[in-house]
């Protein structure tokens, strides 16, 4: 039974409802709302982040002795928190246009990273930690 993957593309799914709801905050120029919701998902994917970067990925790294996989995805966790932060910067201007094309760039790169970490990461994790599964996801809150 894949424990990680499960857990995690619920964490996935629940990070991506909170970004499309911020995302249509500012589609529709409610800027209190916006900043709210977008701080509220900032919050919440360095929670899912932080997670991965000190919990998961190190215990993968430790047992299979391969940290390239887990350094890539560290490396788009840095691009994504750039991108929200360029959106939040966007949000206080007001700038609709360059929230939302920006918003558009992390959605994308959100996809893309999901997916592989989904497909691949967090298979892999589990083939790899499937003894350590429970106590991992215990030490993430997600258990």
């Amino acid at each position: 039974m894949p424990k990680i993957t499960d857990a995690m593309i619920a964490e996935h799914k629940r990070c991506d409802e909170m970004f499309i709801k911020a995302e249509e905050a500012i589609a529709n120029g409610d800027w209190e709302q916006a900043a709210t919701l977008t701080s509220a998902f900032e919050q919440d994917i360095e929670k899912h982040f932080l997670m991965e970067e000190t919990i998961l990925f190190p215990a993968y790294a430790m047992k299979t002795e391969m940290s390239s996989v887990t350094q890539a995805m560290m490396m788009e966790h840095m691009q994504m928190r750039q991108l929200i932060f360029e959106i939040e910067e966007s949000i206080k201007e007001k700038n609709q246009e360059h929230a939302l094309g920006v918003a558009e760039t992390l959605l994308t790169m959100m996809k893309q990273h999901n997916r592989k970490e989904e497909r691949k990461m967090y298979v892999m994790a589990d083939s790899a930690l499937r003894t350590e599964a429970d106590e991992l996801l215990s030490q993430m809150g997600m258990a």
